[in-house]
């Protein structure tokens, strides 16, 4: 059995400064947590014995499993309904450097706050082979539990550095290409577009910050159609991440 703590001690980590003195996170939902297991060290694993039954996972030596009830489990998970198995896992220690980065397709986020909109675009650059994402500091948690969730596991093949965007653009836009999406640029369906590049997108809300702005040689807009028509006033950030992929990946082909 585990104890009211325990369930308690998991639940904490659903905020940002228990992930953070402890260096741990959490992944809920039999698929994300295999998906994790290979990339990070796993410390606890709670679930139910019938989800147990359904999905055991194979877990490292040091990986302690516990089994609870699942309405026990309510007091650990973040999620409105919980899937039956949480997972503790240990964060990464951050690695990164903003200077002569590889040829190579790079994401930038500058204030994307949304946890959602985070991990949908990780799980994208995982799909279009994008192995590095930056993010300015004032972007959401990759490690909030919606943000892991919405990766659906790709958050152990992307890896993810909060910098001074700024200062990354600064330093490589003389040997690589960097664009920037805004309402008013070229759109980004009619120019040539390069294999390698480093692209910036902005919130919704408030779309790329004027000083990060003013560093990027490159703007790039996605057309609404048809031209001129009364259209919504703007696309959601991992929509147009979506687009922004594809296109910059349709001229390896």
């Amino acid at each position: 059995m585990v104890s009211v703590a325990t369930l308690k001690w998991i639940h904490t980590l659903s905020q940002k400064k228990h992930r953070d003195e402890q260096a741990l996170f959490v992944a809920e939902g039999h698929k994300t947590i295999g998906e994790l297991l290979p990339y990070f060290p796993c410390k606890m694993v709670l679930t139910t014995e019938e989800q147990w039954q359904l999905y055991p996972l194979n877990l490292d030596k040091q990986t302690q499993l516990l089994k609870a009830p699942l309405q026990a489990m309510e007091r650990a998970s973040a999620q409105k309904t919980p899937q039956g198995m949480v997972a503790v896992f240990e964060k990464p220690k951050e690695k990164t450097t903003t200077e002569n980065l590889i040829p190579g397709l790079y994401l930038a986020l500058d204030g994307v706050q949304n946890p959602g909109n985070l991990g949908t675009i990780i799980r994208l650059a995982d799909w279009f082979g994008i192995r590095q994402l930056f993010c300015s500091f004032d972007s959401a948690d990759v490690f909030n539990p919606k943000t892991v969730q919405a990766t659906m596991g790709s958050l152990g093949r992307v890896h993810l550095s909060y910098v001074d965007l700024v200062e990354l653009i600064s330093k490589n836009k003389e040997h690589l290409p960097v664009f920037g999406t805004f309402l008013e640029g070229d759109s980004l369906f009619s120019m040539p577009l390069p294999t390698n590049a480093l692209v910036v997108l902005g919130s919704e809300g408030n779309g790329i910050s004027p000083q990060v702005a003013a560093c990027i040689p490159h703007a790039l807009k996605i057309p609404s159609f048809p031209v001129g028509a009364l259209t919504a006033e703007s696309l959601n950030v991992a929509t147009a991440a979506a687009i922004i992929c594809a296109e910059f990946r349709r001229t390896a082909f």
